[in-house]
């Protein structure tokens, strides 16, 4: 069964500005009912975190079923990822041509994902890393780079929920400007 999650990643974020943004997301969604100020035991993997508001569902496509954990909020230099699984794919930022990372027996395709391993690597302990497209033969920086399923995003602020349904689009445009109009990617994925 497991517990379900979607990350709201902030690309545009920088390290110097991803506590204060933190807070203005933070301090918009609890205005606009999404999750409450307080913080209760209710995301995993944190001892506390922000339970679903009165108006959670503002936030979501589909009302299916209500939220039954809530928001951690994470900020620093963060790999975010879909937690099961590995993507089938990596799509350069240059040609869009495919980099194929799994077999169709779901085996890894080592000499395809050794560059992606050690650019996620390097991403993670300086903040920059390229990996050169084997098709178009040009470098494109890490972050720019999109994945099979939105498995990867590379930033220093994610908000990240818990055991919720699906995000609305207009959800995500209206958080968007409530960050200064930057971009968004959601990661989701199982635990």
């Amino acid at each position: 069964m497991g517990s379900h999650f979607q990350t709201v990643v902030d690309l545009d974020a920088t390290p110097a500005d991803a506590s204060a943004l933190a807070t203005a997301g933070l301090d918009w969604l609890v205005r606009e009912g999404i999750v409450r100020a307080d913080m209760t035991p209710c995301v995993l993997g944190a001892p506390l975190g922000h339970p679903p508001g009165p108006s959670w569902q503002t936030a979501v496509g589909e009302a299916d079923w209500e939220p039954t954990d809530g928001l951690k909020v994470e900020t620093g230099r963060t790999v975010f990822h879909g937690g099961q699984g590995e993507p089938a794919y990596a799509v350069c930022p240059h040609c869009a041509g495919r980099v194929v990372l799994l077999t169709e027996a779901w085996d890894t395709v080592e000499e395809a994902w050794q560059p992606f391993e050690e650019a996620i690597d390097a991403w993670h302990a300086t903040g920059r890393a390229a990996v050169t497209c084997p098709g178009c033969g040009r470098g494109g920086e890490l972050a720019a780079w999109t994945w099979d399923g939105d498995y990867y995003a590379f930033g220093c602020l994610g908000f990240e929920f818990w055991d919720w349904p699906a995000f609305g689009p207009a959800f995500l445009e209206r958080f968007a400007r409530a960050l200064g109009g930057h971009r968004l990617v959601v990661v989701g994925g199982k635990f």
